[in-house]
């Protein structure tokens, strides 16, 4: 690698940071039940120590995404809770994620949900999330919903259009300045014949129709099998509308396995629209990158540390294309030389350019190797082991 090549890496792991996701540390699972691993976190404040173990060896995880229901269990008052946790370890609160999905009362769906009644209650939620986020100066609230139905004639499709649009509409007034809702879209799971949200297009609609501070949210596993994701990326940066990632893998839909696991060049490819994009108009992006992982069976700290460099490695290699070069061949039809930047770029070694770049920060050069190293799950399996135990969970 030349002198050339190592500005370029270090100058994308500069910019480049990665939110992690509160959920990722506790115990989580399938449909069917869930594996308790003794380590896990039980509170929001273990949470929040586990990301700053995280961020404390990584250096690019300075926020964690909260989910309101598992982390606020006070609403808007869990506020002041949570900036002592912030102050105390070291990572600040992320993005906000209402929980229009668990609750008894969305059975039938939340802002689609047929009862007046019950949309409204899914808005007060919505609403009390944005608040949230204003008390803890958090930009951006993401919203997945699990509406849909299950069997053909049993639903108005067009009717729950139309109250999706109103109740994005009147969530949207309450956003502050700079605020921004984050529209997740997923094809299926749990509604299996339509979902009110299901692809990019559909959260692209709603969101220009929510308002200005509305952008769409990609979950890299809420595809169809052989999806050209990187398309979805270029077409919604094009239109001014990716307001974020939800970084994960999968080999067959929304598997939640650890990013680059099954594909890595496909993160790869996703990274260097970006990267071309920016190229192209001298600006970077407006982009969140988050992590949502289910960190079922792998050791939850470990796997997001797996996640993160994984991360920086494809995220640095992406920015070794040479767009210029990749431009011109690509106006001559040079497929076969547009094609080699992107595999030569891909096929890199970039690590050892990452390491010069956490020396010169202060950090390990093998953030798993340090954590495993450091003494930190022992101690925490000692203490959270008991709670866990009583944990236990089954499907039926």
């Amino acid at each position: 690698m030349d002198a050339r090549q190592s500005e370029k890496i270090f100058k994308a792991l500069e910019s480049f940071r990665i939110e992690l996701p509160s959920w990722g540390f506790a115990n989580t699972g399938t449909r069917f039940g869930k594996f308790i691993q003794p380590a896990a976190a039980t509170t929001t404040e273990e949470k929040f120590a586990d990301a700053g173990q995280v961020h404390l060896l990584t250096g690019v995880c300075p926020t964690v995404a909260l989910h309101v229901l598992w982390d606020c269990p006070d609403g808007v008052r869990s506020a002041d809770d949570i900036k002592k946790f912030a102050d105390r370890y070291g990572v600040l609160p992320g993005s906000i994620n209402p929980n229009l999905f668990q609750d008894q009362e969305y059975k039938f769906g939340s802002f689609g949900n047929p009862d007046r009644a019950i949309r409204q209650r899914a808005l007060r939620h919505t609403k009390d999330s944005i608040e949230i986020a204003r008390r803890l100066h958090s930009r951006d609230i993401s919203l997945w919903f699990a509406d849909g139905s299950n069997y053909p004639g049993t639903a108005n499709i067009r009717l729950r259009k139309q109250w999706f649009t109103e109740v994005l509409k009147e969530s949207h007034t309450a956003l502050s300045p700079g605020q921004r809702l984050l529209v997740e879209y997923k094809p299926f799971e749990p509604a299996f014949y339509h979902t009110d949200v299901a692809d990019w297009g559909m959260s692209l609609l709603l969101s220009r129709a929510a308002g200005p501070q509305a952008k769409v949210l990609v979950d890299t596993g809420h595809h169809y099998a052989a999806q050209n994701i990187e398309q979805i990326v270029a077409w919604l940066l094009s239109e001014n509308m990716l307001g974020g990632f939800h970084f994960n893998d999968r080999r067959y839909a929304d598997d939640d396995l650890t990013l680059g696991s099954i594909d890595p060049y496909q993160v790869f490819r996703i990274f260097h629209e970006i990267h071309y994009f920016e190229w192209e108009n001298g600006n970077r992006a407006d982009i969140a990158y988050m992590v949502d992982q289910s960190h079922n069976l792998k050791g939850k700290i470990e796997e997001t540390i797996q996640t993160v460099t994984m991360a920086q490695q494809l995220f640095a290699k992406s920015a070794l294309v040479d767009h210029e070069e990749l431009s011109h061949s690509q106006n001559r039809c040079n497929l076969v030389g547009a094609e080699s930047l992107l595999q030569d770029a891909f096929n890199t070694d970039v690590r050892p350019a990452i390491q010069e770049w956490c020396d010169s920060k202060g950090l390990p050069r093998d953030p798993l190797k340090a954590f495993l190293g450091s003494g930190y799950l022992e101690r925490i399996t000692k203490e959270r082991a008991a709670r866990n135990s009583q944990n236990v969970s089954s499907y039926a």
